[in-house]
C-alpha cells in the first residue's frame, strides 16, 4: 500500500512539477524579454557607435543581461546582426499604387534612399554584407532578405504588367533589382552618400531600361 502510494505521489510530481505555479512566469516569457531586449540593445549600439565598435559585452551591459546569455543564444555580433535582420523579413514593406509605374518605381526608390538614411539600418546591412563573405549565417539571412523584399517590392511591376504599361514578358523581380543597384553600388564600391537625387536617377534608368526591352524572362 505505502508502495502504491508513493508511486502515486512521484506520478503527480511528474505531471505538475513542469507548469508554472502561481505567480511563476513561464520560461518562455522570460526568453522572449530577453531576447527582445537584447535586440533593442543591439539597435541601440549600432546607432550610438556603429557596426566597427559593436561587441557582445557591450550589448549584454545594455540590455541588463550575462554576457554568457548572448553568447549562448546568439554565440557572436554577426548573429544578434542576422536576428535583426530577419526582424526586418517578418514586417510587410509598404508599396505604392498609383496607378502609374513611373511614380511607383520612383517612390519606392525615395523609400531605399531614406532606409538606408537611417544610420541604424545602414549599419545593420554594412555589417551583415561585411560578415557575409565568410559567415554562411550571414549570407543565407541576406539571401532570405533581398528574396522576400525584391518579391514583395515586384508586386508594384505586376501591375503595371497588367494595366498594359509593361510588355507582358518583364521580369518583375529583375526590375526591382535594377532599381536597388545603383544604391548598393555607391555604399559598398565608391562609398558615395545615397540621397533622394540618387533615387530619383535609379528609378529613371531603371523605368528606361525596361521599356527598351531589357528585364525580360525570355
Amino acid at each position: 500500500m505505502l508502495g502504491e502510494l508513493k508511486a502515486l505521489t512521484q506520478l503527480e510530481f511528474s505531471l505538475t512539477s513542469d507548469r508554472p505555479q502561481p505567480g511563476m512566469l513561464r520560461p518562455r516569457g522570460r526568453t522572449e524579454r530577453i531576447r527582445t531586449a537584447v535586440l533593442a540593445a543591439t539597435r541601440a549600439e549600432l546607432q550610438a557607435h556603429g557596426y566597427a565598435e559593436l561587441t557582445v559585452e557591450r550589448v549584454a551591459d545594455a540590455a541588463g543581461v550575462a554576457k554568457s546569455t548572448v553568447y549562448r543564444r546568439w554565440r557572436d555580433t554577426t548573429g544578434l546582426l542576422t536576428e535583426l535582420l530577419r526582424e526586418l523579413v517578418r514586417t510587410d514593406l509598404p508599396l505604392p499604387d498609383s496607378g502609374s509605374i513611373e511614380t511607383d518605381l520612383r517612390e519606392l526608390a525615395l523609400g531605399i534612399s531614406r532606409f538606408y538614411a537611417d544610420p541604424v539600418q545602414r549599419s545593420l546591412f554594412l555589417g551583415v554584407i561585411a560578415a557575409a563573405v565568410h559567415d554562411p549565417r550571414a549570407a543565407d539571412a541576406l539571401r532570405e532578405f533581398y528574396a522576400a523584399r525584391n518579391s514583395q517590392a515586384a508586386e508594384s511591376v505586376q501591375r503595371a504588367v497588367k494595366r498594359g504599361e509593361l510588355p507582358a514578358d518583364t521580369d518583375p523581380v529583375e526590375v526591382i533589382r535594377a532599381l536597388g543597384a545603383p544604391f548598393y553600388y555607391r555604399m559598398l564600391v565608391t562609398h558615395e552618400p545615397v540621397n533622394d537625387a540618387v533615387a530619383e536617377k535609379a528609378a529613371a534608368a531603371a523605368l528606361a531600361a525596361v521599356r527598351a526591352g531589357a528585364h525580360r524572362t525570355r
